[in-house]
């Protein structure tokens, strides 16, 4: 390609004494004024990248990358992100740390938002829990009919259970089932991990053990010697929600890039690559409005 011509040289100097034709001149300033112009109107010099806290789940499950990828093709936004538990990416909230969350625990999220930590709250994807085992099933939780008999039959068995312990939305759940269960785990074959979803997958397939785990994390470690053992009670329903971290509160939040985030999220661009993410030829997570009994679940009242 030609270099452009700013201008001729003539027997008389320009205005500038630089050898311009004074329209040469003109034409440089109009230029420099237009690279001006769209360098300030990029999106990427316009919105700062976006900081996010959400789970392993999400992450590990290569979900996030593929979305926030998808997000700045269509925005030029960049979104860094740290993936943690639920409990630990709402304190990242709590203390400003990040500009929006997103996680699954709806009764930790109300309590975040009603705390005035966070503000618009909206539910985007879900996807369920499910109990994996081995496929021996040494406590017989298959066909027990509520995932809280399955954790009944497992605690009576003496069976390993391995548990996140460690806060989570899925620690949570956890928790949320043995309390239906009428039970406080405890015994030698209770293990509280501390990990994330994917160590506690490796761990209960190393121990032959049972582990409450989301769907999608089980589904994208095909390698793994473990069985779905008990799935399908509602109580197993696992839904995402994105927090907007409060501006009023931290003043110095990208309430714009988060705001086009949740946006992105909640339109019909970023719902089809939810809809439409595989891993191994399996759909890890769901469109919100796919949801089962509405699109927006909230945890029961008086919880």
């Amino acid at each position: 390609m030609q270099p452009i011509q700013t201008g001729k040289r003539t027997g008389r100097r320009g205005r500038a004494g630089l050898g311009l034709d004074p329209r040469g001149a003109a034409f440089v300033c109009l230029m420099a004024s237009c690279a001006a112009l769209f360098t300030a109107c990029s999106p990427e010099r316009a919105v700062p990248p976006v900081k996010m806290a959400t789970t392993t789940s999400v992450a590990n499950t290569g979900l996030l990358d593929d979305l926030l990828l998808k997000f700045k093709q269509d925005t030029g936004i960049e979104v860094q992100f740290v993936a943690v538990g639920t409990g630990k990416a709402l304190k990242h909230g709590e203390n400003g740390d990040v500009d929006v969350v997103l996680v699954h625990a709806p009764e930790a999220e109300q309590e975040f938002v009603a705390a005035r930590f966070g503000i618009e709250r909206v539910t985007v994807m879900w996807n369920d829990f499910v109990i994996a085992g081995p496929g021996e099933d040494p406590a017989g939780i298959r066909g027990a009919g509520s995932a809280s008999e399955a954790m009944r039959r497992i605690h009576a068995s003496g069976a390993t259970f391995i548990s996140r312990g460690d806060e989570s939305g899925t620690h949570k759940k956890e928790m949320e089932i043995w309390k239906a269960a009428g039970l406080v785990p405890a015994g030698p074959g209770y293990i509280e991990a501390g990990q994330g979803m994917e160590a506690c997958l490796v761990m209960a397939a190393e121990k032959r053990a049972y582990v409450l785990t989301d769907r999608g994390s089980l589904l994208a470690r095909p390698d793994l010697d473990l069985d779905i053992v008990d799935a399908g009670d509602p109580l197993l329903l696992n839904p995402y929600s994105l927090i907007l971290v409060n501006p009023e509160r931290y003043p110095d939040t990208n309430g714009k890039g988060a705001q086009r985030l949740s946006e992105w999220l909640q339109s019909p661009r970023g719902q089809e690559a939810i809809a439409a993410y595989e891993s191994n030829g399996n759909k890890l997570f769901h469109p919100i409005a796919s949801y089962p009994g509405g699109p927006a679940p909230e945890p029961p009242a008086g919880r």
